[in-house]
């Protein structure tokens, strides 16, 4: 598989927790940094919209008696924004 090469910076102390953790491991530091990029990355929740957010969140659908075209129908706008 091609590889791509990126730089970053980081702190001494940081470093130095790299290198321990590498030579413990008995790993290459690039090999962790990799490993913990991907870990973060496959954590992270890519999928859920805003949409499904607000769902989740009980957000939608949460006014009592309203129109059901309150969102669409520009009749319910009338003065909307105005003070």
């Amino acid at each position: 598989m091609p590889s791509n090469r990126i730089s970053i910076r980081i702190g001494e102390e940081l470093r130095a927790n790299l290198a321990a953790e590498a030579a413990a491991r008995g790993k290459r530091e690039s090999e962790l940094v990799r490993e913990a990029l991907e870990q973060y990355l496959a954590s992270r929740d890519q999928g859920e919209s805003a949409y499904d957010v607000a769902k989740r969140l009980k957000f939608l659908g949460c006014v009592k008696d309203a129109p059901p075209d309150l969102s669409t129908n520009p009749d319910h706008f009338e003065g909307f924004g105005r003070s």
